[in-house]
């Protein structure tokens, strides 16, 4: 199936020109944009059973329920539900046979008069792929970047027009369906920050692939889902809260990383219990990290590496971050809380190579004033050399020389702190030597993971487990 990009109006007339379709829209912040498309291109009556934009507050609640927030996903699932039950209660008996019906919604929160607030929103589209069909669903979350109000509207419209087009046509092919909610926009206009696609047309999709798509596309540059598998919204699971981070490959997670990232919590806590808040931990890899020598993405490898971080229970984040400091931008942009990255002693060394920032004009400086300048700390793991004995910790690294002074200011202002507990029986672990012994089917690797990350490996035969 190949992506045509049309125009806006040009989907919008061919799904009004679409007999089987009919539903409704309902929309609120950023004006009716959506469906103003169908109703400016023509043949709107074949299409659109019901428009309705219930902007008062209290009008908004009378409808659909109270929710936390006016702009959530609680409320976008609650008028996806009303308006197509609605439909299917007023529609079915007169041409249920004859029709696929459908609900779009939104709720956004444009661009205010002194823009002040983030501009953002959620769409939805529940949907029949056939008549008397049971419904699937696609929820989408966005952010909106123009400048104006009135180019976020024009953005708005447009994306729910693609969304609504590849509902209808791109359902067989999720990939593309992703990649078109960007026709005739660009990512300096929308980002697309979360994809949920469920119900009976989806039921081939893996929505973790889908979220490593929208990075890998540009489309977003991070993607979060929890131990269970669901995708997660960022702003809505990071806002108001501690983060603690944990960097890796984590091919396959091993006892050492889960050491590292209990001793990091355990520390991370007793130096913000004066601040409480609720703090989430969480196990991040990078698109580089995950890309092999040919640059491309090995999408069995990734579920794999997913599958036993979710075995262990941690939330899981994929970013296209690949510098500390830009990472730490992405997680102070919703929460003013207390960020803590946890990391090796090895890891701590090579943040203090020059090279690694040639591309800032401020090179190092720089990017050590990014990445310390939003309540950060780095916890330390602890790193023993295998042929010398010799246990490296923060006060014996061996830092290139040009950077002890920038390395003794970090050490006094507590921006870096060393683990006080660990495990020094996990140091000699190594993810590579772990997956070369499953790989080769060598006894004795499941002694260096977790119990139930050694049953997922043996029981789904990952990273290429035989036996």
């Amino acid at each position: 199936m190949e992506n045509k990009i049309l125009s806006p109006g040009a989907k919008a007339l061919e799904v009004n020109l679409d007999n089987v379709r009919y539903g409704s829209f309902a929309e609120i912040g950023a004006g009716q944009e959506v469906v103003r498309w169908f109703f400016r291109v023509g043949g709107a009556a074949g299409t659109i059973a019901k428009s309705i934009s219930a902007y008062d507050m209290k009008v908004s609640d009378d409808i659909y329920g109270e929710a936390p927030r006016y702009v959530c996903r609680e409320r976008l699932e609650d008028m996806l539900e009303l308006e197509y039950n609605l439909n299917i209660e007023r529609l079915s008996e007169q041409r249920g046979d004859t029709t696929a019906f459908f609900a779009f919604a939104d709720t956004v929160s444009a661009r205010n008069y002194h823009g002040t607030n983030e501009c953002h929103g959620w769409l939805g589209i529940r949907f029949q792929t056939e008549p008397h069909s049971a419904p699937s669903e696609i929820i989408i979350h966005v952010r909106m970047l123009d400048n104006e109000n009135s180019l976020q509207q024009e953005a708005l419209g447009i994306i729910g027009v693609n969304l609504v087009y590849g509902a209808f046509h791109y359902y067989q092919s999720p990939d593309l369906l992703v990649k078109s909610l960007l026709d005739n926009l660009t990512t300096d206009r929308i980002e697309v920050d979360m994809v949920d696609m469920h119900g009976d047309a989806f039921l081939h999709v893996d929505n973790r692939v889908i979220s490593l798509r929208l990075v890998q596309l540009g489309l977003s540059d991070v993607a979060m889902f929890s131990a269970d598998g669901k995708v997660l919204q960022p702003s809505e699971h990071l806002r108001k809260k501690n983060v603690l981070v944990e960097r890796g490959r984590f091919r396959p997670v091993t006892h050492v990383n889960i050491d590292m990232l209990n001793s990091a919590r355990k520390q991370f806590d007793a130096d913000n219990a004066a601040s409480p808040a609720d703090t989430i931990s969480i196990m991040e890899i990078t698109m580089h990290n995950l890309r092999s020598e040919s640059d491309s993405i090995d999408l069995e490898d990734f579920i794999s590496r997913a599958d036993v971080l979710e075995a262990a229970g941690h939330t899981v984040m994929i970013s296209d971050y690949p510098e500390y400091y830009r990472l730490v931008s992405y997680l102070s942009r919703y929460t003013d809380r207390h960020i803590g990255l946890t990391m090796g002693a090895h890891s701590l060394v090579e943040l203090f190579k020059e090279d690694y920032y040639s591309r800032l004009q401020g090179g190092i400086l720089e990017a050590f004033g990014r990445l310390f300048k939003h309540n950060v700390k780095l916890y330390i793991y602890p790193y023993k050399d295998t042929q010398t004995g010799t246990l490296y910790k923060v006060d014996n690294l061996r830092i290139d020389p040009k950077q002890a002074n920038l390395y003794e200011y970090l050490k006094q202002g507590e921006h870096v702190q060393q683990l006080r507990e660990f495990n020094e029986a996990y140091l000699p672990i190594f993810s590579p030597d772990v997956l070369k012994m499953i790989t080769e089917n060598q006894h004795g690797w499941e002694s260096l993971v977790p119990e139930v990350v050694a049953e997922k490996i043996k029981k789904q035969r990952l990273f290429g487990y035989k036996n």
